[in-house]
């Protein structure tokens, strides 16, 4: 799988939710190798489109194609300043459920302290994630190489996913979960209330 990760601002989330939508519509018919993608607007104007591919080449040939190239021009023009643009095929799956049911997402972004550690930890922990977060439906991180990650969380609702994250942890799990914040500290949250999912295929 190959990721590519575009951020910023906006002062017009209609706008470019109207772009993100004719997309869906109008370009990802001709995008071979489309996995799915993630996208929304921040309670702040944060923007995160999060999409994946089947690898790096079908990125890549979607990006040189004319019609994708317009649509750019158009979405690129509605950010406040240039966005940022992350890429990577090291990324991880967590899949617990249908993410494209998914009514809340949360982004949490980073900078890896220890990879190998913090891989080491997600495998572990993700058999706990499935017994003590129902609300948790799938998680994808990509990892880049300037040492920075993105982890993408699918929840089924914004109540279920704010009542269980103050659960009390499992019995010693505790410190297993304090080091992957060691590892993989999380210095800033987006909160997508009005998630766009777009799958491969209608």
């Amino acid at each position: 799988m190959f990721v590519q990760v575009i951020e910023g601002t906006t002062s017009n989330p209609t706008a470019l939710k109207e772009c993100l939508e004719r997309w869906q519509n109008d370009l990802r018919p001709g995008a071979t190798g489309f996995l799915g993608s993630t996208e929304g607007v921040g309670d702040d104007g944060e923007v995160m489109i999060f999409v994946r591919f089947a690898d790096r080449a079908s990125a890549m040939a979607n990006s040189q194609r004319p019609e994708q190239g317009e649509w750019w021009d158009e979405v690129e023009a509605l950010f406040d300043e240039s966005p940022r643009f992350h890429e990577t095929d090291d990324v991880t799956e967590m899949r617990h459920g249908d993410a494209q049911r998914a009514g809340f997402v949360q982004v949490m972004e980073g900078r890896v302290a220890d990879r190998m550690r913090a891989q080491d930890l997600e495998g572990r922990a993700e058999e706990v994630l499935t017994a003590m977060r129902p609300d948790l439906l799938a998680m994808t991180t990509a990892y880049f190489d300037d040492g920075d990650y993105a982890s993408v969380a699918y929840f089924t609702n914004e109540r279920d996913a704010r009542r269980n994250e103050s659960s009390p942890m499992p019995e010693g799990m505790s410190e297993q979960f304090r080091d992957w914040d060691e590892a993989m500290p999380v210095e800033r949250y987006i909160d997508l209330r009005d998630p766009m999912m777009i799958a491969a295929a209608l």
